[in-house]
């Protein structure tokens, strides 16, 4: 079941805790996928589900930023003074064309999917051929799951392993697997103003762990048909007619 789109913005925008899980989240995906240089200049950037905080660095170098958000959650206009990149989806139908996307990131969007696998699919249909794709799910074993005063608090939260398998079986190649949110899910002043310092350290000392989310990277890699080796075992094909006598005219 998704969260509302309201609730979200508040959390992310208008809490402490939402803007400093903003900021950890953001930093490791830019730090995966950086903002600037020719790595994403020129190419089409989408997020599902609530992805926009993690959009904006892309929005100067990118050809294209699109913000999907699913009809069950619903929609908000962002960026906030910019034109709207925005977009009201089916959970399983985009309005992309397939392989239209470079880079796709994922967050509030498999834990709260009512159809994980088709979900997936649409993932794989709308990414081009060597595209890439960044899943952000709940970490099960993390602080933040288990508590609902945070909107990673609902739906179906994973481990790391499961997201690799639900990424092969998807068809999708696992490139890497990090983790971001070691600070606790609490609105203290003493955690908020030192998170900065715990996403150094967790990352460092604990990894997967203690951390609030896991963020899994993927390519799409499309292989070519497998060739049947007749082409190169017969390279110069015989013709129908070929080696028989050439007929001889005789005078009548």
């Amino acid at each position: 079941m998704h969260l509302d789109v309201l609730d979200l913005r508040n959390f992310y925008y208008r809490t402490q805790l939402g803007r400093a899980a903003q900021r950890a989240i953001r930093d490791k995906v830019v730090g995966l996928w950086p903002s600037t240089g020719s790595a994403l200049t020129g190419q089409t950037v989408a997020g599902y589900g609530f992805a926009v905080p993690l959009l904006r660095p892309y929005l100067e170098h990118a050809r294209r930023v699109i913000g999907l958000m699913p009809a069950a959650q619903g929609v908000m206009p962002w960026p906030a003074g910019q034109p709207n990149v925005s977009v009201l989806c089916e959970e399983t139908r985009w309005p992309l064309e397939t392989g239209r996307v470079d880079r796709l990131i994922v967050m509030h969007g498999l834990e709260t999917s009512d159809n994980t696998e088709a979900l997936m699919a649409e993932c794989w249909r709308v990414l081009g051929p060597g595209g890439r794709a960044l899943f952000i799910v709940p970490n099960r074993a993390g602080l933040w799951a288990p508590s609902e005063s945070t909107p990673f608090g609902f739906g179906k939260p994973f481990t790391g392993g499961q997201l690799d398998q639900l990424a092969r079986r998807s068809g999708f190649v696992p490139e890497r697997q990090t983790a971001a949110l070691y600070i606790p899910p609490s609105h203290r002043r003493f955690w908020l103003r030192s998170s900065a310092m715990w996403e150094r350290v967790g990352t460092k000392v604990s990894g997967v762990l203690a951390a609030g989310v896991i963020v899994l990277e993927v390519s799409k890699q499309v292989h070519s048909r497998p060739d049947s080796g007749l082409g190169s075992k017969v390279r110069r094909p015989l013709s129908i007619l070929e080696g028989a006598v050439k007929p001889v005219s005789k005078p009548i």
